[in-house]
């Protein structure tokens, strides 16, 4: 297969419509196409919700979302995005979403006036030109990159690549200092989840012991952050911490969510569930631990993180309780001492943990 800087690519569409975290995971994958393709025109298709996650993004020369998703616009939306994509005469587009949706629309694409020539896709099949093997991996990023490799693409982006404005690095910067937050001597935890993945959560109280067992092994501030439906656990959280060490515990409860990246970027160590949040923590290049139970860590690993996962009958289940009791008996199984250990790099390995590390996304 030719070079693709020899195949005439001056126009480029990227699709990723799904939720925050699968957004910001992709982004590793739009990097890599924009060292390959430095001067072409590179415009991005997402969703309302994850379009304030690129507002100061130099890549892109364009970011547009449509509400594809929104019952009552959905049909002109549809017509407004065929309109607009073929008005755009794209050399090429990369559909990093690939699911039905995406493809029913791309394959309007495939024929008569306006037609797009390149449809890559992470799934097999038409309307898709390029397409990974069949054996890509169970991990969308593998998918992704071995679409990439496929197309010639070098490979080369870690993690997660998400821009900041100048604006929300200054202001993170002032509430750091503020509260003395000195870079190296500080944790972030990130304990929420979507309200409908409440199983996902290893439980306020776990978090509270972490934190004690952190600030005792040398971290001065324990910094908690959650979204509005996560705030009851990170209030929790703080409280409990305080009432043992005062001054020692903050809820940051009101940052945009880049502004997570130039605060993480600081901390010793992120601990997180499975959660979207993590994913956009990814990006800071700091040790980060996700904690998985019901979800499978080859499936939703962020990129540069580590997963742990304890050894229990019922992993990566799906649920939404569990049968084995009100808590998530798989999360309970991680002990606060052996996630300290592993975050400090005091163990390679605890018995019953699974670590799930790059290599094996």
């Amino acid at each position: 297969m030719r070079e693709p800087q020899e195949t005439g690519i001056r126009r480029i569409l990227i699709l990723k419509w799904s939720a925050l975290g699968d957004v910001a995971l992709a982004t590793s994958a739009i990097e890599d196409i924009r060292l390959q393709f430095p001067q072409a025109v590179l415009h991005l298709d997402t969703l309302p919700s994850a379009q304030r996650l690129f507002a100061a993004d130099p890549r892109f020369d364009a970011v547009f979302a449509l509400p594809m998703r929104d019952r009552k616009q959905r049909w002109r939306a549809h017509w407004q995005w065929l309109r607009r994509v073929r008005d755009a005469r794209y050399d090429l587009i990369v559909d990093l979403q690939s699911s039905d949706h995406t493809r029913i629309l791309l394959a309007c694409l495939a024929f008569g006036h306006g037609k797009v020539r390149q449809r890559w896709g992470i799934r097999r099949g038409f309307p898709y030109t390029l397409a990974p093997p069949e054996a890509a991996g169970p991990h969308p990023a593998q998918r992704m990159r071995a679409l990439l490799a496929r197309a010639g693409i070098a490979v080369r982006t870690p993690r997660p690549v998400l821009h900041p404005s100048p604006a929300q690095r200054t202001r993170v910067a002032a509430v750091l200092r503020e509260h003395s937050a000195v870079s190296g001597r500080y944790a972030v935890l990130l304990p929420g989840s979507q309200a409908g993945g409440w199983l996902k959560r290893w439980g306020a109280e776990r978090y509270a012991e972490l934190g004690l067992l952190l600030h005792a092994r040398g971290m001065q501030r324990i910094l908690v952050i959650g979204a509005r439906a996560e705030a009851d656990d990170c209030v929790r959280i703080v409280a409990a911490i305080q009432t043992r060490v005062p001054g020692v515990a903050l809820h940051l409860a009101d940052l945009d969510l880049l502004e997570i990246i130039p605060v993480c970027e600081g901390a010793a160590c992120v601990i997180a569930n499975d959660t979207g949040t993590a994913h956009i923590a990814a990006a800071a290049g700091r040790p980060l631990w996700v904690l998985c139970g019901p979800t499978d860590p080859r499936r939703v690993r962020p990129l540069g993180a580590f997963a742990v996962q304890a050894n229990h009958p019922c992993l990566d289940c799906y649920r939404k309780t569990c049968r084995w009791g009100p808590k998530p008996q798989c999360l309970e199984r991680i002990e606060p001492a052996a996630v300290l250990a592993l975050a400090l790099g005091d163990a390679g390995a605890i018995d019953g943990l699974t670590i799930h590390a790059d290599g094996a996304p």
